[in-house]
């Protein structure tokens, strides 16, 4: 497969084998390899959408701060002026392969096992509801004349 779409921190990266990538900060140390979910397998005229036997694999080459961005505030005849600043914290990865699992071994079938001796096959009855002369009739209630 040439490319492949994996999800990161909510976010989602279009990757090809060797490509090294800028993301958000991963809890992974450095030199680790993890498998990120994969959401779809494309190239050589065939797309697979949430493809399960394929994984990708990502190396985390380091951890390292984004440019300084300045965010200043102003308004006019008040005096009021405030500047700050930001960095983000960035994780380097590197897409080492993007390929198929390996094939788990297949359960033998129930056919294919020993055979069991077969046990004969039992007719079940419905149990006979009890007629209504054999259930005990209620008595009616009598009322007292006053």
């Amino acid at each position: 497969m040439s490319y492949a779409i994996i999800s990161l921190g909510g976010k989602q990266y279009r990757v090809r084998e060797g490509e090294r990538l800028l993301v958000d900060r991963l809890p992974t140390e450095d030199g680790k390899t993890f498998t990120p979910d994969v959401l779809l397998v494309g190239g050589d005229g065939a797309t697979l959408l949430s493809p399960k036997d394929v994984t990708v694999t990502v190396k985390v080459v380091g951890q390292q701060r984004g440019p300084k961005i300045r965010i200043g505030k102003y308004k006019k005849r008040t005096g009021y002026k405030r500047h700050t600043g930001f960095r983000a914290a960035l994780t380097q990865i590197e897409i080492e392969s993007i390929g198929a699992t390996k094939a788990r071994a297949a359960k033998p079938r129930a056919e294919e096992a020993a055979p069991a001796e077969e046990k004969p096959k039992t007719t079940r009855t419905r149990a006979a509801k009890p007629k209504e002369a054999d259930a005990p009739a209620a008595e009616p209630v009598k009322e007292e004349e006053s």
